[in-house]
């Protein structure tokens, strides 16, 4: 994935067609950009295995399989020309959409395995126990909530263009209009890729900010207790779940992520007291008795 992702940055220099309002090979750059981060995440997270599980190892194969055979569409169909989601245009784009929606299924359920597998193991000290598994769990709803894009609009249902094109990225205005730069993230209209991305990378993101929180132990003597770390991933964990929740539903209501309503405002700002306070909590929470006296209060050595 990582070499792909040179050759498709090459044809992002050398190929200046554009195809639905980006240029042609961005899509399959970010799509091996993002194959790579998810397989080495994959992979740190199932060494850290005291044993090594075979059915662990059989879903990473298949996680393998099922990332190159959707790469290779998204690839195949960039150098055609021709849209790789949502098409179904001709025989030969329907067939290759239906592979990719079968692929994804594949590899959501071999993900699940290794969900699984992790769950029940143990990888290290609570802290990080946690921070894999939540981040898992996160990271499979992320991947449902792609399936929100697959279904027909409204739009296409009142216009018949569903011998064309079934299913979007955007959610109240046609996919390709105005959008963010590098994401692609429409600024007119809700985006159901927005959720999608997030919640997947919840996958690395728990697991970096626990890293974080060891990081500052050094300086900070109350997170050197595992229970305080172990709050702290609790706490992000939430917020990123609430986070990933509130962009689905302005995404669905068809709202722009840069230009949020009050009521989006003002569950952000739920969101964000929420967390406030549940971090205040845990570095605040008494310890047990007999504990106590070796937790002093949050401050620079």
């Amino acid at each position: 994935m990582a070499a792909l992702a040179v050759a498709f940055a090459v044809g992002l220099i050398v190929d200046d067609r554009i195809l639905v309002g980006a240029p042609i090979w961005l899509k399959p750059f970010k799509f091996a950009v993002s194959f790579a981060v998810y397989g080495l995440t994959l992979a740190w997270m199932l060494s850290r295995q005291t044993t090594a599980s075979r059915t662990g190892r059989w879903a990473a194969h298949a996680v393998v399989v099922s990332g190159l055979t959707e790469m290779g569409i998204i690839a195949v169909q960039a150098l055609r020309g021709r849209r790789s989601h949502f098409n179904v245009e001709t025989p030969l784009d329907q067939l290759l959409f239906s592979v990719m929606g079968i692929t994804i299924a594949v590899l959501w359920v071999a993900t699940f395995v290794i969900a699984v597998i992790l769950w029940r193991a143990r990888l290290g000290d609570r802290a990080t126990d946690q921070a894999i598994r939540l981040g898992l769990l996160i990271a499979l709803a992320g991947l449902l909530l792609g399936g929100l894009m697959v279904g027909p609009t409204p739009e296409q249902q009142a216009g018949g263009d569903l011998g064309t094109v079934i299913g979007a990225h955007s959610v109240g205005v046609p996919d390709g209009g105005p959008a963010m730069p590098l994401t692609g993230w429409s600024t007119t209209g809700g985006d159901l890729r927005i959720p999608h991305f997030l919640g997947m990378h919840a996958l690395q993101a728990l697991p970096l900010f626990l890293y974080a929180i060891e990081t500052l132990a050094g300086r900070f003597t109350r997170l050197r207790d595992e229970r305080v770390r172990l709050r702290l991933v609790q706490v992000a964990a939430g917020c990123v779940g609430a986070v990933v929740a509130l962009v689905t539903w302005q995404a669905l209501r068809g709202q722009p992520l840069i230009h949020p309503d009050a009521a989006t405002l003002g569950a952000l700002g739920a969101i964000a007291v929420a967390t406030a306070a549940g971090t205040y909590s845990a570095l605040r929470r008494p310890a047990t008795t007999g504990d106590a006296a070796l937790l002093p209060p949050l401050s620079k050595e």
